[in-house]
């Protein structure tokens, strides 16, 4: 757990000093003048009551008039300067917790549940929003008015002062105590308000499938799960918050018995005026109101704080490095290679593992020559997708090494390295925009000719020229207007646009029929032309053209060569073939 939020979230607001200096500034004088009318009091009693003076009675009037105007206008600027600062603040952290979680390792990102990552940027920003905006200011306005009222007792009697001040370590230790219990309570609440949004996420992702199970109200039954510990959570909280509030206001106003009884006995023996006495009181009664205020507002002061734990805690995370800086090689470096990719790619030694103990690859040695056809065949897990996917760095190999062109792909500038490489995976999901965008996607001012071009090799160009808004029309979220053959071939088209020198089919085809299937391969060897192409496939009559195939097991290549060569050797690849024929 990161330490220190609210130095972290100081730290972040220190590019805002200028705006938080001029806050401070009128939250001074907005706390000082909201001092004042106790003050009024004594004068009331004492110089116009007692001693019948009109005069005073009319300066005390406009001096009051005065005092609540110019608290009215402080008070708006310190607000105003205070929660622009504190929303710019949160804005940041906002767009940097996007940033941060895009770039986070694969690994990391599949290990955890999408609810969960989106809770961070959505309801860990919004507890966090409510305390910069509010919570903070207030309590600061609150404290700020706290010790200008205590100043004041001082000044006016420092005995009965004392009183209070025997008060005061109890107090502390409460707060203390329960500072602990909240800052608990706050984490609890948003870690089920992630669960709830990830219960939520799950089931709207995967719709279909609930309803094709009639599991609705197994559905529902985990929502309400995930609601009611939320439920409980937030119980806990709002009763830790009204015990203390409780407490603390019983030992106030037990002090202010005992100082109203020695007052009113210093009054009696001529120690202190009337008017003395009643602002001395007058400002005993305004201090509970800071206090209760701050007490009130703790609980939300504690979650906002465990949010920022949460938040700051995710920044920690480590991101995709650009290099990796294990190579000594690769340290002395000042710039990552950006060149023109032609496709050779060669694995030396490579080895793969998710956790300690569990190989994934162990120690693969390959060669592929440029505009070369790799087919690599296996068995459900054998770690096909696992050794394309570290071609364009979405894990990193655990030991050996990937060269492209006979460079280390760690020493490539990351985005040029993926932006060289075009990948068709198994299922097409296209953002929501027009088609257009999603061929475009990722490329800046890309001419529409080349958009043109790659939907015909993609063979879509004749359907989206059919449709009334061309490439302007929406697709809907994840491409939910279109057949799942022409999301393949959108995602065809969105690969070669970027005239890429390594072409990654990873089971491509696998979700379609027979007879889409043969439309969109011919989209694919239009494509794979001219071009290093992996093709990774369960069915085994679409990589029979292949120039080579590679069959995987167990994390390793146990046969290599073409169709005809590995039908004749009737191993591995003969028996997954015949089985797939029968």
């Amino acid at each position: 757990m990161t330490k220190n939020p609210a130095l972290k979230l100081l730290a972040c607001a220190s590019r805002y000093k200028f705006k938080i200096f001029f806050a401070i500034i009128f939250m001074l004088m907005s706390s000082g003048l909201n001092v004042l009318p106790p003050w009024l009091f004594k004068t009331v009693v004492d110089d116009v009551l007692i001693s019948r003076d009109i005069f005073m009675l009319n300066v005390i009037c406009v001096a009051l008039i005065i005092i609540f105007a110019a608290k009215a206008f402080t008070t708006y600027w310190q607000k105003f300067l205070m929660s622009e600062a504190g929303q710019s603040v949160v804005m940041d952290l906002r767009i940097e917790l996007y940033d941060h979680m895009q770039r986070m390792s694969l690994k990391k990102i599949y290990a955890s549940r999408v609810g969960e990552l989106m809770s961070r940027v959505t309801n860990d920003v919004a507890v966090l929003q409510n305390l910069v905006s509010g919570t903070f200011i207030d309590m600061s306005f609150n404290f700020m008015t706290f010790v200008g009222m205590f100043g004041f007792i001082i000044y006016i009697n420092w005995r009965l002062t004392c009183l209070i001040i025997l008060v005061l370590p109890a107090i502390a230790y409460l707060l203390s105590y329960a500072s602990k219990k909240l800052r608990r309570a706050g984490h609890s609440v948003q870690e089920h308000l992630a669960d709830i949004a990830a219960t939520a996420q799950e089931a709207f992702s995967a719709i279909r499938v609930v309803r094709a199970f009639a599991t609705e109200d197994e559905e529902l039954e985990r929502f309400r799960i995930a609601n009611l510990e939320n439920y409980r959570a937030l119980l806990r909280s709002v009763s830790i918050q009204g015990i203390l509030a409780g407490v603390i206001e019983v030992f106030l106003i037990c002090a202010l018995a005992v100082v109203f009884w020695f007052g009113g006995q210093s009054v009696i023996d001529g120690k202190l005026t009337p008017g003395e006495l009643i602002s001395f009181i007058g400002y005993i009664a305004f201090m509970v109101q800071p206090i209760r205020s701050v007490m009130n507002q703790m609980g939300t002061l504690q979650n906002g704080l465990a949010a920022a734990e949460r938040i700051f805690g995710m920044l920690e995370v480590p991101i995709e490095s650009e290099n990796k800086s294990e190579s000594e090689s690769l340290e002395s470096k000042s710039e990552s290679v950006t060149r023109k990719i032609h496709g050779n790619i060669e694995f030396q030694n490579v080895s793969f593992y998710y956790e300690s103990g569990q190989d994934v690859l162990r120690n693969i040695n390959l060669k592929i020559r440029s505009g070369e056809k790799i087919a690599i065949v296996g068995q459900t897990g054998s770690g096909k997708s696992t050794l394309v996917d570290l071609i364009p760095r979405f894990y990193e190999a655990s030991s050996g090494r990937i060269l492209i062109d006979g460079i280390d792909v760690r020493e490539y500038n990351l985005k040029n390295l993926r932006r060289q490489i075009g990948i068709v995976p198994q299922e097409c999901v296209l953002m929501k925009g027009t088609l257009a965008f999603n061929i475009a996607y990722g490329l800046e001012d890309v001419d529409f000719s080349r958009i043109v071009e790659a939907c015909e090799i993609a063979d879509i160009r004749e359907f989206i020229e059919s449709l009334p808004e061309k490439y302007e029309t929406l697709t809907g979220e994840r491409g939910v207007t279109l057949s799942g053959g022409q999301r393949q071939r959108i995602a065809i088209a969105r690969a070669i646009i970027r005239d890429p020198g390594i072409l990654i089919l990873d089971e491509a085809t696998s979700s379609l029929d027979l007879a889409v299937e043969r439309q969109v391969q011919k989209a694919l060897d239009r494509a794979m032309t001219g071009r290093t192409s992996l093709i990774i496939a369960h069915r085994l009559t679409t990589v029979r053209e292949a120039d080579r195939i590679l069959v995987l097991k167990d994390g390793n290549f146990v046969e290599e060569g073409t169709h005809e060569d590995l039908m004749a050797a009737g191993g591995l690849y003969a028996d997954l073939y015949k089985m797939q024929l029968s």
